[in-house]
């Protein structure tokens, strides 16, 4: 028997198909399916190209959770968590399994969700599209192939981009769906080519389960220094996780989902999914260099029809273009995906206002709140709809992703900086010298500069002052970075431009903290931003 091919099969979990099944393939064997489907192409240096149609970023406004006993007290129902009955998912899950029947080839893998044995769920992936099945084989765990045979799906994700919902028979908002239903652990996706949905969907199902256990879920980067010292990078989209972590001094742990247990940081995923546009070989060495691998899947990237070669700097396809390559790809990545528990909490925003200095030492408490405010700018192209940065708050940086109350969250988060002594940082790598529109965006030397002094111990035992509106310390010099920048009102041409920006900023945070006021401490709500007379 074919090793790769487990002995429960999709009849053991009632999927009836007429479909040749692709069990397990490998990247190789992928790549070979997608191109002679004519679903991707080759380019000159070795990756997958594909492009996904009109559905270049998350369809956010098209993801429900089933409502039912399981989800009714346990969920944070609202924007982020919108709700489907019972019915609708039943006939939205007959007509997924019609769908199946009728396809001639299927892709199937068995992944595990989470790198540490102990926090992992056990995932299968059932894809119409070759390309799909090898970004997602990619992007997760890979099982060793002894494993495979025994394998038994926790979960199953079945994404057919070719499926049209119908809104009045499954009660969706569109004919683009992503449907989660916890009690019967089934996730459907149909409706987009956009591959990055089943990736998110296996880090909501990992917030949902770990913190029954005590796990801490974050949408972060994470990596460790020469002397084991772990630091992790929250973040959303384009704020620079990826970019930051991918540090040839440090060891890569993971881009952007991991767990905080008892023992270890350690990445949900064994793969990283990196912004393409613009990307920069002097800036981002490591990421650049996987855009040459054979193995990488690129999406929405362009590529000349004749020679094969990719121009990283046309958006004509997609502002939110990306790259999916095994994390071995970065030449120190961690061998398991996991570290140490955090030395360091880095914090990253991209203030489109330009009020935030470059780097601030956050108490406890302001990293909590912090935390919850989850204030940044929405990047262009990571969302539907969204054309240029918008200031927005996502709370725990990654409201999307989140099932449960923040405030779950939130204090699973203070309790463990509080065990560990952990030191915490606020970073902009946003707007500096004026607003967006005005100013531009932080040099990232200046920002690689700064984070370096904060992971190696040396910034918080230098001279800092108190930001006025912010209640935070900002050094007031680093070596090797340029004072001015440290202190943004100095930036800025118009200063009383900038206060009048500041005290528009204050009020945004204090507004939108105002949801979480009664889910938290004194000595959060102390942490608010407050203006005060400008230095």
């Amino acid at each position: 028997m074919n090793e790769r091919i487990p002995h429960a099969g999709l009849a053991s979990q009632s999927i009836e198909t007429r479909a040749d099944l692709h069990w397990n393939l490998v990247t190789a064997r992928l790549v070979e399916a997608a191109v002679a489907r004519g679903e991707g192409k080759l380019s000159a240096d070795g990756p997958l190209v594909v492009e996904t149609g009109a559905h270049t970023g998350r369809s956010a406004q098209d993801k429900f959770i089933v409502r039912d006993a399981e989800t009714e007290d346990s969920v944070w129902w609202g924007k982020s968590n919108k709700g489907m009955n019972p019915a609708h998912f039943a006939a939205l899950k007959a007509d997924f399994l019609a769908a199946l029947r009728d396809k001639e080839h299927l892709f199937v893998q068995d992944l595990y969700g989470g790198s540490q044995p102990e926090n992992r769920v056990r995932v299968r992936v059932v894809n119409e599209l070759a390309w799909h099945n090898l970004f997602i084989r990619t992007m997760l765990v890979r099982p060793e192939e002894h494993e495979l045979q025994g394998f038994v799906p926790e979960y199953t994700i079945i994404d057919l981009p070719s499926f049209r919902a119908d809104p009045a028979r499954h009660g969706t908002r569109s004919e683009t769906v992503i449907a989660v239903n916890f009690t019967e652990k089934l996730i459907l996706i149909g409706g987009t080519r956009y591959a990055g949905e089943m990736k998110k969907s296996v880090f909501g199902l990992l917030n949902y389960l770990l913190p029954k256990s005590g796990v801490m879920p974050m949408h972060c980067s994470a990596n460790m220094g020469a002397d084991g010292s772990t630091a992790v990078f929250f973040g959303l989209s384009g704020t620079g996780k990826t970019t930051l972590s991918a540090d040839a001094s440090r060891t890569l742990i993971g881009d952007d989902e991991h767990g905080w247990s008892d023992t270890a940081v350690f990445n949900f995923e064994g793969g990283c999914y990196a912004k393409m546009i613009r990307l920069s070989p002097d800036a981002e060495p490591e990421i650049f260099a996987t855009t040459k691998r054979f193995g990488t899947v690129l999406e929405n990237v362009v590529m000349d029809p004749v020679t094969r070669q990719l121009d990283l700097d046309d958006n004509s396809l997609a502002e939110n273009s990306r790259g999916a390559y095994p994390i071995d790809f970065i030449p120190n990545a961690s061998r398991n995906n996991m570290g140490g528990v955090p030395k360091n909490i880095v914090m990253l925003t991209a203030d489109a206002y330009g009020v935030l200095p470059p780097i601030a030492k956050l108490t406890p408490d302001q990293a909590m709140y912090h935390f919850l405010s989850g204030y940044t700018a929405r990047v262009a192209g990571t969302e539907i709809g969204v054309t240029e940065p918008d200031a927005t708050f996502s709370t725990c940086f990654g409201a999307p992703f989140m099932p449960r109350h923040p405030s779950v969250y939130g204090n699973l988060l203070k309790e463990r900086i509080a065990e560990g002594g952990v030191d915490c940082w606020l970073v902009n790598t946003g707007w500096t010298g004026g607003k967006y529109g005005v100013g531009h965006r932080m040099p990232i030397k200046a920002t690689r500069a700064l984070l370096n002094a904060a992971l190696d111990g040396s910034l918080k035992h230098g001279e800092f002052r108190t930001d006025p509106n912010f209640g935070f310390q900002v050094p007031v010099e680093v070596p090797g970075v340029d004072g001015a920048i440290l202190d943004p009102r100095s930036t800025w041409a118009d200063t009383a431009a900038y206060d009048a920006t500041a005290a528009k900023l204050v009020d945004l945070f204090v507004e939108n903290f105002a949801q979480f006021d009664d889910h938290v401490d004194a000595g959060v709500r102390r942490s608010a931003p407050q203006v005060t007379e400008a230095a």
